[in-house]
């Protein structure tokens, strides 16, 4: 539920943000509606990026410091109320709006950011080594229920407020278009996130720590075998657990980690990082092909909660069609296959895919074969989702060593984030027509579309590549797989 929730609010953002600029951006005698200009657009859709990269970073390393357990609830707790906050604001005009939301969304992009570690490395430590593949990337995989749900969420609520307060379109009445009840709309959409993460706090409070960070880290070997008695509801005595060996600690920044692990932390941050690059940057694309199949109609024949519902209804689709089967191809296949090669497999698809829609791209821009377009753009979400962008999450949280496991994942996810920021803003400049005439309002020339996919095709074979810095963790144990050796018969079987 963490996850759902992290999705949720990660993404509805983006099924509001053109009525926020309709609302508050609208000129007086303009052909089409108000837009959030370029440089509110990217602090309204990035700040929480920004957020997440810091909280993954942060709460990754806190919960090898403090435990899993103590830091868990806190990271909840922030999303809860920072959701709801980020439907409130400081004033009606539209710069102390934008900064509440910002300032807001900031500090839930943070709580979601120490979900990403926490949660991945909590379910590796719980999980046995034939199911652990699985049971990690159903965690991730729950990101599709969570876009799902704020599609339908923003349908629901969309048609609600239309049925009540309708309104003619853009080009009939541009300032009637855009009621003033719309101003609640998609504050109710942003706030109604608060609503699942607040539901899971009391059972985030009641999970035990895990046996793994107590006995490893915490080095508690009695506090270890009673938590692992409340979880497996069986009977367990301290000298159980074999005692540790006194092998030598090491620190993230020594050379022994560099010489154990230093690659494998290369591997998984530059694998992640190169994913999120391609990944968010195909969200350029979304506007264009859903307008060409008519799933989203121009901006001026429409209200704004009409707006609001078409765009809902379109991320509704992709989530339906390609987001969500890609996620739980992941989950069914990865303990049979491995990491390793759904990575392999899926980053490979993604080249092919990319380079099919740059290459030819004139011939996808005619009419008649817009369709082919849409499958090919749907077929590299769906191997993104069943490849690297559920493999990158499940790997860190498996290969790195207990009391590092936490801190290596933050530090890969955040790579991510990073290649999530340069794939969503950089592209979105990049992308621009290299004709001044052509650019969105307020964009500077770029180098097209077509050589933006090209750079993406090149992107992905990068991560091709950089996936052989990774091992296989498949059919190990945690502590075969880091090194540590010293408890895995026992903690592997019991736990």
């Amino acid at each position: 539920m963490g996850f759902f929730t992290d999705a949720y609010d990660l993404f509805c953002i983006s099924l509001v943000t053109k009525l926020l600029g309709r609302i508050y951006y609208h000129v007086d005698g303009a052909p089409k509606p108000g837009t959030l200009p370029p440089d509110v657009s990217a602090a309204v859709n990035g700040v929480a990026f920004i957020g997440t990269l810091s909280g993954q970073l942060f709460f990754g390393w806190l919960g090898d410091k403090l435990g899993r357990k103590k830091v868990y609830g806190m990271t909840l707790l922030l999303m809860v109320l920072c959701s709801v906050a980020s439907g409130l604001s400081f004033g009606r005009e539209p710069k102390s709006v934008m900064t509440t939301l910002c300032f807001f969304r900031f500090w839930l992009g943070f709580g979601i950011g120490g979900d990403y570690p926490l949660s991945a490395t909590i379910m590796s430590e719980y999980a046995n080594k034939k199911t652990r593949g699985a049971f990690i990337a159903a965690i991730f995989a729950m990101q599709g229920f969570g876009i799902l749900a704020g599609g339908i969420f923003a349908i629901v609520t969309s048609s609600i407020f239309k049925a009540k307060f309708d309104a003619p379109p853009y080009e009939v009445d541009p300032v009637g278009s855009t009621v003033p009840e719309a101003d609640f709309a998609w504050r109710i959409i942003l706030m109604f996130g608060a609503l699942p993460a607040a539901l899971t706090y009391y059972w985030r409070t009641k999970m035990p720590e895990t046996a793994r960070y107590t006995a490893l880290v915490a080095k508690n070997m009695e506090q270890a075998a009673k938590d692992m008695s409340r979880v497996m509801q069986v009977e367990l005595q301290a000298e159980e657990l074999k005692k540790e060996d006194q092998t030598k600690d090491f620190g993230l920044f020594s050379k022994q980690f560099a010489a154990r692990h230093g690659l494998h932390l290369l591997g998984t941050a530059s694998t992640w990082f190169l994913l999120d690059v391609a990944f968010y940057s195909q969200n350029l694309f979304q506007k264009d092909i859903f307008s060409a199949i008519g799933w989203i109609p121009p901006a001026k024949t429409m209200n704004a909660l009409e707006k609001v519902f078409k765009i809902a209804r379109a991320q509704t689709l992709i989530a339906l069609c390609s987001t969500i089967p890609g996620y739980w191809f992941t989950v069914a296949f990865i303990d049979k296959i491995g990491r390793f090669t759904i990575q392999l497999v899926g980053f490979f698809f993604m080249t092919v895919f990319m380079f099919a829609l740059a290459i030819p791209y004139e011939h996808w821009t005619l009419k008649e074969n817009r369709i082919g377009f849409v499958v090919l753009y749907s077929l590299t979400f769906f191997f993104a989702n069943f490849g690297p962008n559920s493999t990158t999450f499940v790997v860190p949280a498996e290969i790195f060593p207990a009391r590092f496991r936490s801190t290596c994942h933050g530090i890969s996810s955040a790579s991510g984030k990073l290649g999530a920021m340069i794939g969503t803003f950089g592209f979105l400049y990049l992308a621009q027509s290299p004709d001044k005439t052509k650019t969105d309002a307020g964009y500077p020339p770029g180098i097209g579309i077509k050589n933006s996919l090209l750079v993406l095709g090149v992107v992905n074979i990068l991560g091709f590549l950089f996936t052989f810095l990774v091992p296989e963790p498949k059919g190990k144990s945690l502590e075969e797989i880091s090194g540590e050796h010293e408890q895995e018969d026992e903690l592997e079987n019991k736990v």
